[in-house]
């Protein structure tokens, strides 16, 4: 396992996304076009607001993905630190390791390793860490074995 491998995951994790976001709302702008006025008016406005919400909600997803992408096109072009920053993958002392860049958990082909945001909790604690430090989470402590 590479960070490369792992940025490719992520790009692959992303763009499936965003794939799966844009059928949403071609479906739910396809469901507002086809939708027609009943004889129950208020049918009929409760059901269009509720597609719009859906509509609305889709369009934040996307916009995150988006994000998401651009934070992935700077990783892969920031080179690599002695100190965890954004796009660093860091080994632990307990088998696990963290690479941070965007908010996935686990991706399925890497059991052990966790993609977090540099955001969470357990990214803002390892930012700035170098090899050695110690880092508690969850009543748990560990050490970082490796930053690459």
């Amino acid at each position: 396992m590479t960070r490369e491998e792992l940025l490719n995951a992520c790009f692959e994790y992303v763009n499936n996304r965003v794939k799966e976001v844009t059928l949403a709302i071609d479906s739910a702008n396809n469901s507002l076009v086809e939708d027609t006025k009943s004889s129950a008016g208020d049918k009929y406005e409760t059901g269009r607001e509720m597609i719009q919400q859906d509509l609305n909600r889709f369009q934040q997803q996307l916009v995150l993905a988006e994000e998401d992408l651009k934070t992935l096109e700077w990783i892969r072009q920031a080179m690599p630190t002695s100190i965890v920053s954004v796009g660093s993958l860091v080994a632990t002392d307990k088998s696990s390791w963290y690479f941070v860049a965007i908010s996935v958990g686990k991706l399925a082909d890497y059991s052990n390793v966790y993609v977090i945001s540099p955001k969470s909790p357990i990214g803002k604690m390892l930012l700035g860490k170098t090899i050695g430090e110690k880092v508690e989470f969850n009543n748990q402590s560990f050490s970082i074995q490796h930053i690459l």
